[in-house]
């Protein structure tokens, strides 16, 4: 019997996993079906804890939605049903997070990674990284010379141009420095970057502009950089440099043939994260007049929201014109590439709470409030986004960004949240900065050719191959985050960036944006949901930031 003036709450436990429901005020405490009398008006928390191997699919009933906790105001008899599932597919993944940083490439980041895997007890595998990190037997790629390529005519110093001189080549070689002067990673310079002789991709890639490009822009700006040849492109890092990238990636997962999605600079790359096209852009927008118009494209937000799966779009305010708290949305939205989008402007006005400052982030870490999907926009204005310097007088530090998104990463290990997340880390592009795996032929988006070409680029004269999106831009490294990555894995499949988007669209069952972002693989390699390896997390090194930064010369 219900006693006077209470109602009934009755909660279940449904699907093919297990886990508890608990309530505050107390009455509830059940792993299958209980119910409580409370009195009327009573309002009620409600709180799941998923069983071993299995995960919280969400709340039905009187509550909706996939947060741990619900609370109900109880005037009448209700009824919750609280649905688990085992964690053997990507079900499990209830939180994805994905952070791309600036302009670096693979070989640039993690070409010494094999050197680290026999320096730290990892077992070695297949690794396409730098060949001179490689063992002399053992799984292929096996050691080689390090690349080399043309530098700069040295009898045609500035003043004059880079001259192509393949009688003068810069040997791959290790940084000392962790700042570095900008090279460009434009439509030009990608291109010339595939082969100086042959920037339209009439013939396989040579890879043997990357010198010519960077001492070219060196020479251009005025002032001019210190490093006038060109020399800062052939540069790279290693684990003692980047301490918690290296144990991170060794730890869980990367990938060797991880691209990012077109040939130029950040603003249409990052146009193809969050929408799998740039819509003809190779520009940001602005350049001229063929690319002044927001993009009509729609973004991975505005698709899982007609879907009702949980976002949330995070910026860093440090440094920016965006002071607060409290917070302007129409300001925090300029610091999101969704900016470039029609729909995105919409944001502010409608979804205001759907573009937060990164300290929210944090917040919903130890709240236990974190969306279904996220993006956090790198920290740019702050610093720490791992940009190349693009002014000798404020250098930019990669060891200080490498050690901001430790901070993101390691809160949401030590979370609530880590259980049932995925934290997806990567770089927007190549920055300019040589690789020795070539891009890769990809489909065209949306058939769309570019729109933006200046008089004098590549490709407005002559065409080739290279000349429409569909090749991909270069390598950039990758580093899959969560409890059920597997443990020290190398994907060796051909993919890009939009591939986050395919693991989003099919871990919420919302369709492909693009034939781009359709052609992925959905990166359920990466995962282990059967038998999970990291439910307890590691424990990472804290990132060094003790290195040299100077830009005044080399290494």
């Amino acid at each position: 019997m219900i006693p006077p003036g209470s109602v009934q709450l009755t909660v279940q436990a449904a699907g093919a996993g297990g886990g508890t429901i608990s309530s505050d005020p107390a009455g509830i405490a059940c792993g299958a079906t209980c119910s409580a009398a409370f009195a009327s008006g009573t309002q009620v928390t409600l709180t799941e804890t998923a069983a071993a191997k299995s995960n919280f699919a969400g709340w039905t009933g009187s509550c909706s939605g996939n947060n741990p906790s619900c609370t109900l105001t109880l005037s009448a008899s209700q009824q919750v049903t609280a649905t688990f599932n085992t964690t053997q597919n990507l079900s499990a993944l209830n939180h994805i997070i994905f952070l791309a940083q600036e302009n670096r490439s693979f070989d640039h980041y993690f070409g010494a990674l094999r050197e680290y895997w026999a320096h730290n007890g990892y077992p070695d595998q297949s690794f396409d990284g730098l060949p001179q990190f490689n063992p002399s037997s053992g799984a292929a790629p096996l050691k080689g010379p390090a690349p080399a390529i043309p530098g700069c005519d040295p009898s045609s110093p500035p003043p004059s141009d880079c001259v192509f001189d393949t009688n003068h080549p810069i040997t791959s070689f290790h940084l000392i420095t962790q700042c570095i002067e900008n090279p460009s990673p434009s439509w030009n310079e990608s291109h010339v970057d595939w082969d100086y002789n042959d920037a339209v991709g009439l013939l396989p890639a040579a890879l043997n502009g990357f010198v010519w490009t960077a001492g070219h822009d060196a020479r251009a700006l005025v002032p001019p950089f210190n490093d006038t040849d060109g020399i800062r492109a052939m540069g790279y890092y290693d684990g003692n440099d980047l301490n918690y990238y290296y144990f991170m990636a060794s730890t869980f997962a990367t990938s060797d043939r991880w691209f990012h999605p077109v040939m130029t600079r950040t603003p249409p790359n990052r146009a193809d994260l969050i929408a799998g096209t740039s819509r003809g852009y190779a520009y940001p927008i602005g350049t001229d007049s063929a690319d002044t118009e927001l993009m009509m494209a729609t973004t991975i937000f505005q698709e899982l929201q007609t879907a009702g799966v949980s976002w949330k779009i995070y910026v860093d305010p440090q440094g920016s014109p965006c002071s607060g708290p409290p917070y302007d949305s129409a300001c925090l939205l300029s610091l999101s590439s969704v900016q470039d989008f029609q729909w995105g402007q919409t944001i502010p006005s409608q979804y205001p709470h759907n573009l937060a400052p990164m300290s929210q982030y944090f917040t919903d870490l130890q709240n236990g409030t974190l969306p279904q999907v996220a993006l956090i926009e790198p920290a740019s204005d702050a610093g720490l986004d791992e940009h190349p310097t693009n002014s000798d007088s404020a250098p930019s530090n990669v060891q200080q960004g490498a050690k901001y998104v430790s901070s993101l990463i390691n809160g949401l290990m030590t979370s609530t949240s880590w259980k049932d997340s995925a934290f997806i880390l990567t770089f927007d592009e190549f920055g300019g900065l040589y690789d020795h795996v070539s891009p890769q032929p990809a489909v065209s988006p949306d058939g769309i050719k570019p729109v933006d070409l200046l008089p004098l680029d590549v490709c407005t004269q002559t065409t080739g191959p290279t000349c429409d999106f569909v090749y991909t831009g270069y390598r950039v490294p990758l580093i899959v985050v969560s409890p059920y990555t597997k443990k020290n894995y190398v994907s060796h499949s051909v993919a890009d960036l939009t591939a986050i988007l395919k693991l989003i669209e099919t871990r919420f069952n919302v369709p492909a944006l693009t034939k781009r972002d359709a052609a992925q693989i959905d990166m359920t390699e990466f995962f282990d949901f059967v038998n999970p390896p990291w439910m307890t997390p590691p424990s990472p090194p804290a990132q060094v930031t003790s290195g040299a930064c100077y830009v005044n010369q080399l290494p």
